[in-house]
């Protein structure tokens, strides 16, 4: 039996939709389909989650929000109309999208994740409709009707474990189950979402929880390519490659597959072939847990995140002082700042901290008691900072990996401010100017797959 998942871009109109209906007819193992909401019809275009977006802005605000109600439900119309729909079947989506302000909510967190949920939920019930109407016997399954349990994080869940007791009662459905993405329950009935994209992770958890033999992730590119086709043309598509690679890729910038969605697949075991709705003749990249390894291609993928800081702090004899790090630590913690590494020498450290999770009050304010707290030698911030990684199995069992990194980038011109190999020895970290970072992909790409 296999999970089905598709994207936005997949979904956006009713001629889209055709696409997929022809591909879960094409397989009769496709047994369940996990839908996100409409997405673009072209690069001009507004995504419908983005539009519900706005309308809870203006529910909250208290502005008027009825043009905005009309766009969302002329989006949804066109796709039923595809489908000869008569406006009473049409009715029951019209009519909660109107609705959606008339609802208590806990507070405006829990409105907007409501709101936002709804691009799926809405679509989905649409689906199931649309299939039943050309003949696939299909059934719109919800999240509390299946159990899906999340924590008590209106923007940011996280499945709880029963979910996956829940779900094994769908295993052997009658009917094709189409299941909204993006968002669960809280034990309290309260919908909360997933984070951005969270429609992958409830595809992987549909899969870990139905025991699905695979995870088929339909989005809008051929594969998953070894480099940012945006920066390097025609680049290397990648054919298989493990979960940790996916992990590392898709934190550092991969958009094609949510980093968090791997983590149900990794515990289920279940394979993921991201696929091309438009081409679903191409094979896709297979993600598994172990894939044999090409000794000419040690890397399998390189990328960049932007949007860092970096937190230098130089001290000498920091290494004698027992507890400076928790201290430094224990200062972001107050203010609820995460940071994401810590590369560090004998008298200095550098704390990577994601530019979002910081203000220009926040920033000073921390400044400031660090300076009085830990009292550096040297301190300051650096901002438009960016992460370039390069990631492969393969690195592991073969030399020379990071000094052919280093003289391309050298190469380049492009000054390195931090450099970080992983326990894993799978992905090197490079930090490097945020106006540098596709320079160095593109110079990282060159050694490793031009040369091969």
């Amino acid at each position: 039996m296999k999970v089905i998942k598709f994207g936005g871009s997949s979904l956006a109109s009713s001629e889209q939709l055709k696409k997929v209906i022809q591909i879960v007819s094409d397989d009769a193992t496709r047994r369940c389909v996990v839908v996100s909401a409409p997405g673009k019809r072209n690069p001009a275009d507004t995504k419908v989650t983005d539009l519900l977006i706005r309308y809870a802005d203006a529910v909250i605000a208290g502005r008027d929000y009825h043009d905005l109600a009309q766009e969302i439900i002329a989006r949804y119309q066109e796709i039923a109309l595809g489908f000869n729909f008569t406006p009473e079947d049409f009715a029951p989506i019209k009519r909660a999208i109107l609705n959606l302000p008339l609802a208590k909510y806990p507070d405006n967190n829990y409105l907007m994740a409501a709101f936002k949920a709804h691009g799926e939920k809405l679509n989905a019930q649409l689906i199931a409709r649309v299939f039943n109407l050309v003949g696939i016997a299909a059934q719109y399954l919800d999240p509390a009707e299946a159990g899906l349990i999340v924590t008590d994080v209106p923007d940011d869940a996280q499945i709880e474990p029963t979910s996956y007791i829940n779900l094994r009662k769908w295993q052997n459905n009658a009917k094709v189950l189409i299941v909204p993405g993006f968002f669960g329950y809280n034990e309290h009935g309260n919908i909360c979402t997933f984070s951005r994209g969270g429609s992958d992770i409830t595809g992987a958890i549909m899969a870990r929880g139905l025991n699905a033999d695979l995870y088929e992730n339909f989005t809008d590119v051929d594969a998953i390519y070894s480099v940012n086709p945006n920066i390097v043309p025609n680049p290397h598509a990648i054919g298989h490659m493990t979960f940790r690679e996916m992990r590392e890729l898709s934190y550092a910038g991969f958009s094609v597959f949510h980093d968090e969605a791997l983590i149900p697949a990794i515990q289920g075991n279940i394979d993921v072939n991201v696929r091309n709705t438009n081409h679903p003749e191409a094979p896709g990249t297979i993600i598994a847990a172990q894939i044999g390894h090409n000794k000419n291609y040690p890397v399998r993928g390189i990328a960049a995140s932007k949007h860092f800081c970096g937190l230098y702090i130089s001290k000498y004899l920091l290494n004698k002082e027992v507890g400076f790090t928790r201290k430094v630590l224990n200062i972001l913690y107050k203010y609820n700042v995460g940071y994401d590494h810590m590369p560090s020498g004998i008298d200095d450290i550098t704390v990577i901290i994601p530019e979002a999770n910081l203000t220009p009050d926040i920033e000073q304010s921390i400044m400031s008691e660090l300076q009085t707290t830990i009292q550096p030698d040297e301190m300051h911030m650096i901002h438009d900072y960016a992460i370039v990684m390069v990631v492969g199995e393969g690195m592991r069992d073969t030399l020379g990996v990071m000094a052919r990194s280093t003289t391309a980038l050298a190469k380049a011109g492009i000054r390195l401010q931090m450099v970080n190999q992983g326990a894993s020895e799978i992905s090197i970290m490079f930090g490097v100017a945020q106006d540098k970072a596709d320079l160095a992909v593109s110079a990282l790409y060159g050694e490793f797959f031009k040369q091969n």
